[in-house]
């Protein structure tokens, strides 16, 4: 790697970071972009070359996440969606089922009793929300519009 990309990804961290700790804010990627010392337009573009998904969507992946966390130890989902920054609960739910693939309140109603005997840090991996397709959808063609 060249200094150019080394200094590159280690902006790209710094917004990355700052994704992760500034999650309930409402963060746009013009924010973002400042954060690692780009434009807009290129940092989307460094942001998902080098993470493999969009800084939006690695950020409503963190927001529901935390958000997760915070159903299991028993809040309202309104609550967890005011609290993890989304202004929208239809819009908050619509993207937790898609992404956890159930409904915040399913998800709530669930019993968690093997994330709670389990350290924090496995637990956060365990429970961790995957963005990848499945190989059913990465084979199957997208249907036409």
């Amino acid at each position: 790697m060249t200094p150019q990309e080394l200094a590159n990804l280690a902006h790209l961290r710094r917004a990355r970071d700052l994704i992760d700790r500034e999650y309930a804010r409402p963060l746009d990627v013009p924010t973002m972009a400042a954060g690692a010392l780009m434009s807009p337009a290129h940092f989307s573009r460094q942001f998902k070359a080098a993470y493999s998904e969009t800084p939006y969507n690695y950020l409503m992946t963190r927001r529901i996440e935390r958000a997760m966390a915070l159903l299991r130890a028993g809040m309202s989902v309104t609550d967890a969606c005011m609290e993890v920054g989304c202004t929208s609960l239809g819009s908050f739910s619509s993207r937790f089922t898609e992404i956890v693939g159930m409904t915040p309140s399913a998800y709530r109603a669930r019993e968690h009793h093997a994330v709670k005997a389990m350290p924090s840090c496995i637990a956060r991996q365990h429970t961790r929300p995957d963005r990848k397709p499945s190989r059913i959808e990465e084979a199957s063609p997208r249907p036409l519009q």
